[in-house]
């Protein structure tokens, strides 16, 4: 059995964020695994057009058709997702908003794992939300989520998790990820999906 290709989608774009240490442990995860191998997209280094073209049409502009093309040939070429995202005002950031409605069938009928981060509330509210939207884009989404409580102290120095539990949580969400990205990945070979 191939490999599950796995993008991890880091959702920040903000000044002085911690949002490449998250995604990077993560990937680090993901990457010792057999069953995986993982591409990181970072939405701060392969921003995408803020302006939406008429419905049904695609971007009219030459560099938004360049922006677009860095990221979406990528999101297309998963079998599985895990998005990372910080909690903003209880829900998730703008940018990562963004690159979800700009694509569609991308996500279609492939699973999606969760790493949160934040204070108190460990970023899972954010989840919430993205949970719906991934809802109605066709996806499925994992049940196991990986919320990081006051995230400013959860990474040494070299981007390691201080807390075991932190690994722990990820390699169950990554094992319900792998699960759900095998039988989906057969499902589409074997028919495709209609939406």
């Amino acid at each position: 059995m191939h490999p599950l290709r796995l993008a991890v989608v880091q959702g920040s774009t903000r000044d002085g964020r911690l949002g490449p240490v998250v995604a990077r442990w993560l990937h680090a995860r993901a990457a010792a695994r057999p069953d995986m191998t993982v591409d990181l997209i970072d939405l701060a280094e392969t921003p995408l057009p803020t302006v939406f073209p008429q419905l049904g049409q695609g971007p009219a502009a030459e560099e938004d058709r360049e922006l677009l093309a860095a990221v979406s040939p990528r999101l297309a070429a998963a079998d599985a997702f895990v998005v990372v995202t910080p909690e903003y005002n209880h829900s998730y950031p703008a940018s990562l908003k963004n690159a979800i409605d700009w694509h569609n069938k991308e996500w279609h009928a492939k699973p999606v794992g969760f790493v949160a981060y934040g204070g108190f509330s460990a970023g899972l509210r954010a989840v919430e939300h993205l949970r719906a939207v991934f809802a109605e884009l066709h996806a499925v989404t994992i049940r196991e989520a990986v919320g990081l409580q006051g995230v400013w102290g959860q990474f040494d120095g070299e981007g390691k998790a201080v807390d075991p539990a932190a690994d722990a949580a990820a390699t169950s969400m990554l094992d319900q990820l792998a699960w759900w990205g095998e039988a989906l990945r057969d499902a589409r070979a074997k028919k495709p999906y209609a939406a």
